[in-house]
């Protein structure tokens, strides 16, 4: 596509998530995810009733008056956008990709981070790091990751999201929050997975189709992985390899949902055939909750 058609695709991005994140999200984001600590701000005389560890000894003994040490929360945070850039992504049964919810939702958090001074940054992947974009402020620059979510076209059409964490373990210096966006149709990627959320706030969200889950009945049907690009004929009238197939996929999901719930990882389930403003929402006014 030609850059004025590109921008025009990403303007009308903005424009769908702009209300979303002045009237839902910007006052949840701001209070689920609180800054990364405490900053020095200034001192004051001490009053009845504060905390005596935080006496300023050296104000104190100049004044010869107790002064305590005044701190304010440290709102600046970096946002790390995670997408899953593999093939399988450019599927959905319903109105939209999988590719295309998961540039929406970057907008939202994008958007959402921009607004309370935050800065946001890009990893696309696929078996390989294929787009890296540091953290930064301004909307400009959200923007652009909305483009590159958008419209990057990866090299490879296979996954790896181990390939991604680990970057993100050697490249990350300071702690982020990490939205880890993909359908998780992958191997050996839940070590590194926990190893990430030991050192950062992650927060993974599954995209799911409903044909990731069971297939129409049609008789034969010749399939095609996205990704290996491996064929396979099967007859979806057969009932046990139906319920063969949907047993094989719940194990997945299962055993993605214990490990992030073990891990104290936040798991979000997006369904692409319905709105992801519900799941987002609930997930915010969970973690409010238990921060609270």
């Amino acid at each position: 596509m030609i850059a004025r058609e590109i921008l025009k695709q990403v303007r009308q991005i903005e424009l769908r998530t702009r209300h979303l994140v002045n009237d839902v999200f910007s006052g949840e984001y701001h209070s689920v995810f609180k800054g990364r600590g405490m900053e020095f701000s200034e001192v004051r005389e001490y009053q009845y009733g504060d905390d005596i560890r935080t006496i300023d000894w050296n104000v104190t003994a100049r004044y010869n008056h107790p002064y305590v040490k005044v701190h304010e929360e440290e709102r600046e945070l970096n946002v790390m956008l995670v997408v899953d850039a593999s093939r399988s992504a450019m599927f959905g049964s319903a109105s939209k990709f999988k590719s295309e919810i998961a540039a929406e939702i970057s907008a939202l958090l994008a958007f959402s981070a921009i607004k309370n001074n935050d800065k946001v940054g890009l990893l696309i992947f696929t078996d390989k790091v294929e787009k890296f974009i540091p953290p930064r402020k301004g909307k400009p620059h959200a923007l652009r990751v909305i483009r590159e979510v958008l419209y990057y076209q990866p090299s490879s059409p296979q996954t790896n999201i181990r390939v991604g964490l680990e970057h993100l373990l050697r490249g990350l210096k300071r702690r982020a929050i990490v939205f880890l966006i993909s359908d998780f149709n992958a191997d050996n990627y839940l070590k590194p997975l926990q190893v990430l959320n030991e050192k950062h706030d992650v927060i993974a969200i599954h995209l799911i189709d409903e044909r990731d889950r069971s297939l129409p009945p049609g008789g034969l049907l010749k399939l095609q992985d996205a990704e290996s690009g491996a064929e396979l004929w099967v007859d979806t009238n057969d009932r046990a390899f139906l319920q063969q197939y949907r047993d094989w996929v719940g194990e997945r999901w299962t055993e993605l949902i214990n490990a992030t719930r073990t891990m104290g990882l936040d798991l979000i389930q997006i369904d692409t055939a319905r709105s992801y403003v519900d799941p987002l929402v609930q997930f915010f006014k969970m973690r409010e909750r238990r921060f609270r």
